[in-house]
């Protein structure tokens, strides 16, 4: 490790033949590992999630590694293992069936097509399951070997079996959700593992304390009910209330403040890129208008572990490669923030002006 920090150039283009961001670290080396799963199964409108781990580790070559807040970060160690091709495959057979589905679905589910279509859920859940038992082993066993990980769709279901991981190793946490989406519909489509409802699955676990979710500017009366009813677990930063604040020249460093007090000392990140401006990530699967800035994002982000919050685990999803390449040029750029910050919180890196904290 310390020979190849030695001979590593930070300022050279990126090395095709590196690893995430150029880096020579394998993930036996690295503190953070990220690990990609391109799962997009019951996507509901537009696909392309699956491609998004390896559109994302393409643009990381054009990342620049030089962070004012954290000038060496590139030293701490971030590999991003191989995608698994059991997974991917798993992914590209069940999702034409589950299109077909749901085109079904929004046909009024015609009579004739019953007998078709009736086995289909169940079978989506149960390689839904085996999902998230594959995932929950891998993550958990890079957790015990005390590595920081980040979990890369892929739609937005895919993390699940990474919180199960972390609530078998954490008494609890809560959870940070950027969404455009609430994510709170339970089985939605027919499906118990939908991108529309890892946030309900995530509540069924205990250890999950609280919900925060910032940016969501699409709800259904279902989730809206849900929020309402569940006794401050979930805590509702939407679209509207950001904005209103924005509008009353409320300043952004107090917002985040807000969203801060309603954090326990652990929390996961779970970032689905749609939270942001589609205009940074146009072909993001359901996007929505309104939504975050970058650096409004990656404000909050910092600013959280500078409140002394450790991020126990963090997720991406939701990027599509589209017809251009910006929504993995953002991705990288965003995920570069994830590990790194993730990190500082953990004790692996220090950022500029926490050295004596």
């Amino acid at each position: 490790m310390a020979q190849k920090i030695a001979s590593f150039d930070p300022n050279a283009p990126g090395d095709a033949a590196g690893g995430l961001f150029g880096l020579p670290f394998t993930t036996e080396e690295a503190q953070v590992v990220v690990v990609p799963v391109p799962w997009e199964v019951t996507v509901s409108y537009r696909a392309g999630t699956a491609d998004g781990p390896a559109a994302i580790r393409e643009a990381s070559m054009q990342v620049d590694l030089y962070d004012q807040d954290l000038p060496d970060a590139w030293k701490l160690g971030l590999a991003m293992e191989d995608e698994d091709e059991t997974i991917a495959e798993t992914s590209r057979k069940l999702r034409p069936q589950a299109s077909e589905y749901i085109d079904w679905l929004e046909a009024g589910q015609p009579e004739t097509d019953q007998q078709k279509f009736s086995t289909v859920p169940g079978q989506i859940t149960a390689e839904g399951n085996k999902m998230l038992k594959w995932l929950k082993d891998k993550t958990g066993a890079l957790l015990d070997q005390g590595k920081g990980v980040v979990v890369l769709g892929g739609d937005h279901s895919t993390p699940l079996g990474y919180l199960h991981a972390l609530a078998e190793r954490h008494e609890e946490f809560a959870i940070l959700q950027f969404d455009a989406h609430c994510d709170l519909r339970p089985a939605y489509e027919g499906f118990q593992y939908s991108h529309a409802s890892i946030m309900y699955n995530a509540l069924d676990l205990p250890q999950v304390k609280k919900l925060v979710q910032v940016g969501i500017r699409d709800m259904c009366q279902q989730e809206a009910d849900f929020i309402a009813t569940s006794n401050g677990r979930v805590a509702l930063f939407g679209q509207r209330f950001l904005s209103e604040e924005k509008f009353a020249k409320k300043s952004w460093k107090k917002v985040c403040g807000k969203i801060i007090a309603q954090l326990p000392p652990k929390v996961y990140i779970s970032f689905d890129i749609d939270g942001l401006d589609p205009k940074l990530c146009p072909g993001t699967g359901t996007p929505v208008p309104g939504g975050l800035e970058f650096e409004e994002a990656t404000y909050l982000i910092r600013s959280i572990v500078r409140a002394g919050i450790t991020i126990i685990g963090c997720d991406l999803n939701e990027v599509a490669p589209g017809d251009t390449d910006w929504n993995g040029i953002v991705g990288a750029r965003l995920l570069y923030q994830l590990c790194n910050w993730m990190a500082v919180s953990q004790g692996r890196l220090v950022a500029k002006g926490m050295e004596a904290e």
